[in-house]
């Protein structure tokens, strides 16, 4: 089998997809857990922003930004996939998306600070 297809734009779009989504699903236990806990024990979620304010943290939450946005850009590509007839120059619109996501994220980071 040949690996040629693996070269193409939508096939890296592909990637970012699926790997954007299985990263985000592993992030909400974490988001629910600190929803829990500022639902129910304020003084352990004020201990918890308190450590959010880290500047390794933000980052991460920068990083989380542009998984969000390249997953959003990622399905909404696939909706185009689905619905739309096949353009050459849908290959420029992923390539733009991909910049537009991590634009956001550096937007957040550099308003975070």
């Amino acid at each position: 089998m040949s690996a040629r297809h693996r070269n193409y734009t939508n096939y890296l779009a592909f990637l970012v997809h699926r790997i954007s989504g299985i990263l985000l699903a592993l992030f909400l236990p974490v988001h629910f857990h600190v929803l829990q806990l500022a639902l129910h024990d304020a003084r352990a979620f004020d201990s918890f922003a308190a450590w959010a304010e880290r500047p390794m943290v933000k980052f991460a939450e920068g990083i989380l930004i542009v998984l969000l946005a390249g997953h959003l850009t990622g399905g909404l590509r696939l909706l185009a996939i689905e619905f739309l007839p096949w353009h050459n120059w849908q290959k420029s619109i992923v390539a733009i998306t991909f910049g537009c996501s991590f634009a956001m994220g550096l937007v957040y980071l550099l308003n975070v600070s």
